[in-house]
């Protein structure tokens, strides 16, 4: 990481009058800008009613060396991301395309850690690429949209946690089950102000048997040492509820629904210590939803 995180506040903030936000990679050819800007749906003339920046491949290397490979980040900035902003407790919403690292879950739960909140997020590329670059360029535009400097620790936190998250959904190989895990795991530290590594490894050791998770004990202390620096920083409690919230929904969508298990019945099957390991995290979820 760099000495400062000086570079997301090098840009314009004194205007706050848009709602509107792009950060374009800035190694883009005008044809590759053409079709991301048809991705996001709009047209060169429409750029007038956004605020516009650029991340360079070096913003890219500063931000991102410390936690990628050279070869995922690569040599051109080419990702690219639009942010809209929504009513308030409308969350974060993520959509991706042309993007095949990062996962728009990963996108998510990174995001609302570096302090995101009520946004529709639309990240593009012009061709299949890992999407590197757009991780910074939302934070980069986050920092227009709010006129507050975003931290190096804040960064270096959500960079982590994207990371983290891509390096043991692969493992599990399963992205959308570790995106659920970590966003379980990451309420259940603030509801409860977990601060002691154990603590934060039983979040996620007991989120993840909820969840039917079968995860093994590397990828355990991985999640438990990026969790960890996630519960040192200051953040939006409630854009977390609002995340968890829509996970919950899904997973009743799959016909998992925390607020009609029966965990005596488990019990009885699995025995007790596994049963109230489970009804935990069912009370973490129905409680928060009911």
């Amino acid at each position: 990481m760099p000495a400062s995180a000086d570079g997301l506040a090098d840009v314009e903030n004194e205007d706050t009058a848009y709602d509107r936000y792009i950060a374009f990679g800035a190694d883009l050819k005008p044809a590759e800008k053409a079709i991301v800007l048809s991705t996001f749906g709009i047209t060169e003339a429409d750029l007038a009613d956004y605020k516009t920046i650029e991340i360079t491949n070096t913003d890219e290397h500063d931000y991102l060396d410390d936690y990628l490979d050279s070869k995922v980040i690569g040599t051109r900035a080419l990702s690219s991301v639009m942010i809209v902003k929504t009513e308030e407790g409308s969350g974060v919403s993520v959509s991706t395309n042309n993007i095949n690292y990062c996962t728009t879950g990963m996108y998510c739960n990174a995001l609302v850690t570096a302090g995101l909140s009520d946004a529709n997020v639309t990240v593009a590329a012009p061709f299949n690429i890992s999407g590197t670059s757009a991780l910074v360029g939302a934070i980069k535009a986050y920092s227009v949209m709010t006129g507050e400097e975003i931290s190096e620790e804040t960064l270096d936190t959500a960079t982590d946690e994207l990371v983290t998250t891509a390096e043991v959904a692969e493992s599990i190989g399963d992205n959308d089950k570790v995106v659920e895990l970590v966003a379980a795991a990451k309420q259940q530290i603030f509801e409860e102000e977990l601060s002691e590594e154990s603590d934060i490894k039983d979040a996620i050791e007991s989120s993840a048997d909820a969840l039917n998770i079968n995860i093994g004990e590397d990828d355990v202390e991985k999640l438990t040492s990026m969790l960890k620096k996630v519960s040192e920083i200051d953040i939006d409690v409630n854009a977390i509820k609002e995340q968890a919230s829509e996970i919950y929904n899904k997973l009743k969508d799959k016909g998992i629904d925390f607020s009609k298990v029966d965990t005596k019945g488990l019990a009885e099957k699995v025995g007790d210590f596994f049963a109230n390991i489970f009804n935990a995290v069912k009370d973490f979820f129905s409680g928060l939803f009911s």
